[in-house]
């Protein structure tokens, strides 16, 4: 008889040795049977609840329905908290965090006796900090996100998170919508549990797990709200006991082939720009090499088929009843655009996941000869403005705008941007470029989501509601317009964006992927020996973060967590 695979977790509960006498009789403090320890799978759900994440302050509940399909399936739960990123709430921005967190996540599990992961995941950082943490550990792992809330609808209009913020300040900034009915949309946009509804970046990498294979299919889309995510959450419980007995790790699943169907996918989504950021990461962690350039080969011809806000008209309610993700990745894979052999957390293929995904709303789900947009993806552009690169989403873009030559209006700092915006003195119109320095990984720090600068009132009252804008910062996913974000090197790095002075004529060529600073080198050469970089944190976590963040090409991880660590087990703690 062949003997039973001894699991991880066994190194703590397993024999007769003090150490294990201890590990056993400290946890049943908490009134679990001896049988608990006798040698089955330890499963780990790794919870980023917090009533300070809106996102995830469901997360509790789903988290016990994950419990029940883990006994069903003959395992152990044992759920643990880790550092939560709430986007709403969090100062100077949750990415300056997600490091942080991705930390908390990898010591978490090396450190105590589990054999399989469970990662409950919601608001934006949250997924990639989770992921990137896992990744760095290998062991058998599944993703469950907390679903999207539903439709938010004020006077008879549906309101998209985020969305509707941006349009309706800027309404209100141009003096045609009164403050007293902004302030009344504020409870109509967020009414029920979940994530942002529209297709920003908690929905984007929700997708993303998904494409990724790393969670079941319809994670993307079901709504929090919606029973049949706690279904979702009782078949991930028995799916991860499962993966264990298989020794499923997570890379044999975050495979190059993955990470490629993952970056189509998102174009085929029109998914946020962070996931760029996001992604690069994870692979660097799981030791895939994946690029910048990689989103601009893979991502570019994928037509944008999911007419979702920002770039489009529905939420992500309509998403999921027209038949979610799968239904977008069997088109993908339809048209040569997905490798359907790619292993998922299933155990089967991608193709075998999708194959009888059916789209019920035509409207939403677009077919592939009526795209949104005929090139979606994330356009990267280069140039002596961004040498290392920056990102443009074409289908929250205006069209007229991608080839645009204009005279650059420069903002120091987000803080220069306040206060010089709703000046009617301003030297600012349409044709403008707006250009936003310091607000990179280093200059913020974080990285914040800054770059959809709002427009200036004047231009505003004219009818206008984009400008070009280039700036090292983010931008939100449920934000829209022509604006060029983590450009890279930095200004705080000394990239040229520090060197761009009020009045320079900037070309962008989102076509011909260029982005172009139109001073001459010598020029470039004298300002920039009279630069000096901004004074950098020097105590705390801010100074660790500024010494060690990688620029927004490299997915702004810290250049010492690369690649994966394993999850060997510890020394003896007694």
């Amino acid at each position: 008889m062949t003997k039973a695979p001894k699991f991880r977790s066994q190194a703590w509960f397993g024999g007769t040795s003090k150490d294990a006498f201890m590990h056993r009789s400290w946890m049943k403090n908490q009134g679990m049977p001896a049988d608990a320890f006798d040698g089955r799978p330890v499963i780990g759900i790794c919870n980023t609840w917090s009533e300070l994440t809106p996102c995830n302050a469901h997360l509790r509940d789903l988290a016990e329905r994950v419990k029940r399909g883990v006994y069903e399936a003959g395992g152990f739960p044992v759920e643990f908290p880790v550092m939560s990123l709430g986007e709403s709430n969090m100062r100077p921005t949750a990415m300056l965090f997600r490091n942080l967190a991705s930390m908390d996540v990898e010591e978490s599990i090396r450190a105590n006796p589990m054999d399989g992961v469970v990662l409950l995941v919601g608001c934006d950082k949250t997924t990639p900090a989770l992921v990137m943490g896992a990744a760095s550990c290998d062991l058998p792992t599944i993703v469950l996100s907390g679903g999207p809330m539903l439709n938010g609808y004020y006077r008879g209009e549906q309101l998209g998170s985020g969305t509707a913020v941006w349009r309706y300040s800027e309404e209100v900034k141009a003096g045609r919508m009164a403050v007293d009915d902004f302030m009344a949309a504020e409870a109509a946009m967020s009414r029920s549990a979940g994530s942002c509804m529209t297709m920003g970046t908690a929905s984007t990498m929700a997708s993303m797990v998904e494409a990724l294979g790393i969670s079941l299919p319809q994670n993307a889309a079901t709504p929090a709200v919606d029973s049949r995510r706690n279904t979702l959450a009782q078949l991930t419980g028995r799916r991860i006991v499962e993966m264990v007995h298989e020794d499923q790790k997570l890379s044999k699943i975050l495979t190059r082939t993955a990470f490629e169907n993952a970056i189509r996918t998102n174009g085929a989504i029109g998914g946020s720009t962070n996931a760029v950021l996001h992604l690069i990461a994870i692979a660097r962690r799981i030791g895939v090499e994946l690029t910048l350039d990689d989103w601009d080969r893979f991502g570019r011809d994928v037509p944008t088929i999911v007419d979702l806000q920002p770039s489009g008209r529905f939420l992500m309610e309509e998403f999921y009843y027209a038949g979610g993700l799968p239904v977008v990745m069997r088109a993908l894979a339809e048209h040569g655009l997905l490798d359907k052999d790619a292993i998922t957390v299933t155990g089967r293929t991608v193709w075998e996941n999708v194959a009888d995904a059916q789209n019920f709303n035509t409207e939403v789900i677009r077919e592939f000869d009526n795209p949104l947009a005929d090139q979606g993806g994330i356009a990267v552009l280069r140039g002596n403005l961004a040498p290392s690169g920056a990102v443009l989403k074409p289908s929250a873009a205006t069209p007229h705008l991608m080839t645009h030559r204009g005279r650059a209006v420069v903002f120091e700092t987000i803080e220069d941007y306040k206060r010089r915006i709703m000046d009617p003195d301003l030297e600012i119109d349409e044709t403008s470029v707006m250009v936003l320095k310091n607000c990179g990984p280093r200059g913020y720090p974080g990285m914040a989501e800054v770059g959809n600068m709002g427009l200036p009132p004047k231009v505003l009252a004219k009818g206008i509601t984009d400008m070009v804008r280039i700036s090292d910062a983010r931008m939100s996913g449920t934000a829209y317009g022509t604006v060029v974000l983590h450009v890279a090197p930095e200004a705080a790095a000394g990239g040229t964006l520090a060197l761009v002075h009020e009045g320079d004529m900037i070309e962008l060529d989102v076509p011909g992927r260029r982005l172009h600073l139109d001073v001459d080198e010598a020029e470039l050469e004298r300002r920039r020996a009279k630069w000096t970089p901004p004074e950098a944190p020097e105590s705390g976590y801010q100074s660790l973060y500024v010494s060690t963040v990688l620029q927004a090409d490299q997915g702004a991880d810290f250049g010492f967590l690369g690649g994966k660590r394993g999850a060997g087990i510890p020394r003896n703690s007694h």
